[in-house]
């Protein structure tokens, strides 16, 4: 099948930005990503996407107008696409049956009966989303029972597997492609048909083709092979911090075995994003479904790590300000989950903000791309009151704004800025004693204790 025409249901973190890379590496084919979400598609269509990643913006620049479209005309973009991405939103359910590990599929559910709806002749239906296996089943059995008699369809399943920050150069350059269908005629053409787009630009022995539930597991299994790793490596840093060890070193050090290797083995206050908890979560469930409750426990001691090293983080900064925190100003460097990305699900900071506004601190805010309303509304859907919020969260527009008249500072995502900051003006603007909590290790820790700052950093020993 000669792809000619493809549209994205969903104009997020992934859809948006694959779309764009599709459209620049493949200038034959028109590409349009499709979104309920007025000012999302607005957005997309403006200098100021909604989405922020290094050189997302010269990419989406590079075919806008020419073969990449942004729309709220859903059904047509259906219509007249070939090829059709469900990128769409799979949070975790918050009740009923399920409910804090099983992913809520209604948005896959619309998606698949708006498709079946309007489509006519053949068309590859590809999950992009991250979702539990055997999803493709349920769009399957959803198309047949909805759509019209001359119309056809293929399920493949085409997980992610980006990195937020670096999404440009993933897109670009990736590890590998994972392609799954069904293991018939069809199938197999309906694959080859989605390799003959990514191979514009991917080398062929880059792309991995599988059955749909090998594709469908494989990205939930990678994502909860990386989480465990940080959790591993954070479990070791309050070890370091009791023995004296250095968790850089004893990283640095296991990481040379070729076994192991380097990566994910970086000591933080906790792994954040929108796909390491869901994942897990989802696999969580899985198991549980398929009456595997040992496996399902393994994987929810990763996630119980995660979140007692943030509880463990905030309960440091309490007991160092000798037992209280009430009335006292912190600066929370960072509210993104990572850096280079304005996305702030999950992120560390939302916990230990949560934590240290309960404990009535005043918290002072800056993060270069998260905006103020993004906060506020991280910190309600948490559990903040409110009224708190008003009266003990301010939002700055620089490090040393924030840094003014706090007793203490808490790095907590690894801006690059942060490594270069004044520390004579912060220490002049701190009270004194000034303390400083590194949750990603990213602060320089000699020059600091130099300027007369109190340091702790994340799994190093005192």
């Amino acid at each position: 099948m000669n792809i000619k025409s493809i549209c994205c249901l969903g104009a997020g973190y992934v859809g948006g930005p694959t779309m764009a890379m599709i459209a620049a590496k493949c200038p034959h084919i028109q590409v349009t990503v499709a979104d309920f979400n007025v000012q999302r598609i607005a957005a997309w269509n403006s200098d100021s996407l909604p989405v922020y990643e290094p050189g997302l913006d010269e990419v989406v620049r590079s075919a806008r107008g020419r073969n990449l479209h942004f729309s709220t005309d859903i059904k047509a973009a259906i219509a007249s696409a070939d090829l059709i991405f469900v990128s769409v939103g799979t949070p975790t359910k918050s009740y009923g049956i399920g409910a804090g590990r099983a992913a809520d599929l209604r948005y896959i559910e619309s998606a698949a009966r708006l498709i079946a709806e309007v489509s006519q002749g053949h068309k590859i239906i590809v999950e992009k989303s991250t979702i539990p296996v055997k999803t493709a089943t349920a769009i399957k059995s959803i198309l047949a029972a909805n759509s019209r008699a001359d119309a056809t369809f293929d399920v493949l399943s085409n997980p992610e597997f980006l990195a937020e920050g670096t999404a440009v150069e993933d897109l670009s350059a990736p590890d590998r492609i994972l392609i799954g269908g069904e293991t018939t005629p069809g199938g197999a053409d309906a694959v080859e048909a989605l390799v003959s787009v990514y191979a514009n630009w991917v080398p062929r022995e880059r792309i991995i083709t599988t059955n749909l539930w090998s594709s469908e597991l494989s990205k939930l299994v990678a994502n909860a092979f990386l989480a465990q790793r940080i959790s591993s490596i954070n479990s070791i840093s309050a070890l370091c911090e009791a023995t004296g060890a250095d968790v850089d070193e004893v990283s640095r050090a296991i990481g040379t075995d070729s076994r192991i290797g380097p990566k994910f083995l970086k000591a933080s206050v906790g792994f954040g994003g929108s796909c390491f908890q869901k994942d897990i979560l989802n696999l969580v469930y899985l198991c549980e479904s398929f009456g595997l409750p040992e496996v399902a426990a393994y994987w929810i001691k990763v996630i119980e790590l995660n979140d007692w090293q943030k509880s463990r983080f905030v309960e440091k900064i309490v007991r160092t300000l000798y037992n209280t925190v009430t009335g006292k100003r912190i600066a929370i460097l960072g509210f993104a989950f990572k850096k280079d990305t304005n996305d702030t699900r999950e992120s560390a900071s939302i916990a230990v903000c949560r934590d240290l506004l309960r404990e009535r601190a005043q918290i002072a805010v800056y993060d270069p791309r998260v905006d103020a309303d993004s906060i506020r509304q991280d910190l309600v859907e948490a559990g903040v009151d409110p009224e708190l919020i008003n009266t003990h969260l301010q939002i700055c527009d620089s490090p040393y704004t924030a840094c003014q008249g706090a007793h203490a500072l808490a790095a907590l995502t690894e801006w690059e800025e942060f490594r270069n900051l004044d520390l004579i003006r912060l220490y002049d603007g701190m009270l004194k004693p000034a303390f400083v909590f590194d949750g990603r290790a990213i602060l320089p820790t000699a020059a600091l204790k130099a300027h007369g700052f109190e340091v702790f950093v994340i799994g190093k020993g005192v």
